[in-house]
């Protein structure tokens, strides 16, 4: 087992995927993974799995967005796409609004620390 500061960088060799890149050169970035086995041959025991990407301009620049995609073809992952990354911005959305809630919610006041509360004494 190979380990540094206690990582493992052991690569798991029944968890092999061939990268193929598909983009319409718009919007849409699709990555098929495609199972292999040890020595580079195709394992046609396991099933390709699709992965949706796209950028979005942030006023702090560009902001990654990805999602897996639940297609077993190229057809059905494009099919697929607009409704992924739609899913996946709205959970961005969420998660920092919950993070600005969280954030608000812990006002700093002068020789008084942290309150949990929003309320200044």
């Amino acid at each position: 087992m190979a380990q540094l500061n206690g990582i493992d960088f052991t690569v798991n060799k029944d968890n092999l995927y061939r990268e193929e890149g598909i983009t319409d050169l718009k919007i849409a970035s699709i990555r098929k993974l495609i199972p292999i086995k040890s020595d580079g041959a195709d394992d046609p025991s396991r099933d390709a799995i699709f992965m949706g990407h796209t950028q979005l301009m942030s006023p702090s620049g560009p902001l990654p967005v990805q999602a897996p995609l639940k297609a077993t073809t190229l057809e059905g992952a494009i099919a697929e796409f607009p409704s992924a990354m739609d899913q996946a911005v709205q959970q961005i959305v969420e998660e920092v609004q919950k993070m600005q809630q969280e954030g608000s919610s812990r006002i700093v006041t002068p020789g008084g620390g942290e309150r949990d509360s929003g309320i200044i004494y």
